[in-house]
């Protein structure tokens, strides 16, 4: 259930936002180590951001999870969501924040329940 969330002021318009969800959802799979049937993630484009002061292309994510995150392994997550950020929107990995959330199974709804 790992889900990831990216905000980016970069303009939608021109973007193959499918070829960049599917490279998120395999980056997300491969680093944090679960099924990417698991995997859900989304982008937002065209939202107003600055970054140090500058209107760059910039981001900011989120990577939830039950488990599979912390320490080390989010140096990897972060250094995977980076890339896919970088090849295909052109943001700089040092413009980019991403927040790692782990949640206990009884604080994520699926199916109706909880996991």
């Amino acid at each position: 259930m790992p889900t990831c969330n990216i905000i980016t002021n970069v303009p939608g318009n021109s973007l193959d936002n499918s070829d960049i969800l599917k490279a998120l959802s395999k980056a997300v799979a491969s680093s944090v180590g679960k099924p990417e049937q698991w995997v859900m993630c989304s982008l937002t484009t065209d939202k107003p951001m600055i970054y140090g002061g500058v209107e760059a292309p910039c981001a900011y994510g989120e990577l939830i999870s039950i488990g599979a995150i912390g320490g080390e392994k989010n140096k990897a997550i972060s250094t995977a969501i980076a890339a896919v950020l970088q090849q295909k929107l052109n943001v700089d990995p040092s413009r980019f924040y991403l927040k790692f959330v782990d949640v206990g199974r009884s604080d994520f709804g699926w199916n109706g329940s909880t996991f």
